[in-house]
């Protein structure tokens, strides 16, 4: 498939996706006027267990179940149920792997809304999916080993993840829409810890496998968000279109590689600056106070001679991560900032909104 011409982003805004929220048709309403260039979905994960990321993205992967607040591997015949998988996955039947109304509400209210709207001024459209390295870690047995320690089974549920994600992307491209899909990877925040065995090549295999899997099928563009500290230059590597981080708290870490955000942009990247905080959000932030702090980090990369110009085209605003555990008052003023914050930003560029 081609892919979406050259976007221009100068700052939009868009969300990365759990809220604390419980009006569901409500709050998509909300998003469609905080972030008209790049709506978002949201995942009510106060609502229901089956939004928590883990679980939602589960359905129809092999030998997995529900218990309590977890998913888990299960016994049973494996070589059977990866038959039947692979089946299902080689015929590449992704209405047998979609993301159920049940688990996911605010993608269907969403995009009906969207439908339905006379403004069709927007061209994109935000979704997001567990990564596959997460999704790895989480996902145990009842002794505690991870999906790692399943190769077959690991592989198999990597494949399941991008014929999801593929489910999602042609739904959210039913809109009229440009799909834009991010693969939340919190588990990689502090990589390279002994927190986290995985090797750096196996985190590029895995998700790069999602997004080439994606790439061949779709025009979609692509993000990686990991909402700590990481090593940035895999991220880069894995190969997304957007890397999205936490810019709030992160930027000093992130900045330690000026020269190779600067390259990604110039390759065609986009960065999601998460400049608005959420688990360190106070109520003391001002928007001109978070304007002041994302310039002087573009400052920086801009010292080492590159362009201000492509930078910010290639530029997109978020909150630092996921809303989900904040309070709904405080989660409100963050998407209030939200759209302030990019107005300030694009007038900054004499772009008017």
């Amino acid at each position: 498939m081609h892919r979406q011409e050259d976007p221009e982003f100068y700052f939009l805004a868009t969300g990365i996706g759990s809220v604390p929220f419980l009006d569901i048709e409500g709050t998509c309403r909300r998003i469609l006027e905080t972030c008209p260039e790049m709506p978002y979905w949201p995942q009510f994960v106060q609502r229901s267990r089956l939004e928590d990321m883990i679980i939602q993205f589960s359905q129809g992967l092999p030998l997995l179940a529900v218990e309590g607040q977890s998913l888990v591997l299960t016994q049973g015949p494996m070589e059977k149920e990866l038959v039947s998988f692979y089946e299902r996955f080689l015929a590449e039947e992704t209405e047998t792997f979609p993301l159920s109304r049940e688990c996911a509400p605010g993608l269907y209210d969403l995009t009906r809304l969207i439908e339905q709207a006379r403004d069709q001024s927007g061209r994109f459209i935000k979704g997001q999916t567990v990564g596959p390295v997460t999704f790895a870690a989480a996902v145990k047995d009842r002794d505690g080993r991870s999906l790692f320690n399943y190769p077959d089974l690991l592989d198999a549920c990597v494949k399941g993840l991008a014929l999801k994600a593929l489910w999602q992307v042609r739904k959210m491209g039913e809109t009229g829409k440009n799909p834009v899909l991010f693969l939340d990877e919190p588990y990689l925040s502090g990589f390279g810890s002994a927190f986290t065995p995985v090797r750096r090549e196996e985190v590029i295999a895995l998700i790069g496998e999602v997004i080439g899997y994606l790439r061949e099928r779709s025009d979609a563009l692509i993000g990686i968000h990991c909402c700590g500290n990481t090593d940035w230059p895999m991220i880069a590597e894995a190969g997304p279109d957007i890397i999205s981080f936490d810019a709030f708290s992160y930027m000093e870490h992130f900045l330690l590689f000026p020269d190779e955000i600067g390259k990604f942009i110039e390759r065609g990247g986009a960065i999601a600056w998460g400049i608005i905080p959420t688990f360190g959000y106070t109520g003391a932030e001002t928007v001109e106070g978070l304007f002041a702090g994302l310039q002087e980090g573009l400052k920086r990369i801009h010292r080492r001679g590159h362009d201000p110009g492509e930078i910010a085209r290639r530029s997109i605003l978020t909150p630092a991560c996921g809303m989900g555990t904040m309070d709904p008052a405080a989660a409100s003023r963050v998407l209030n900032m939200l759209p302030l914050l990019s107005k300030m930003c694009r007038e900054s560029l004499g772009i008017g909104n």
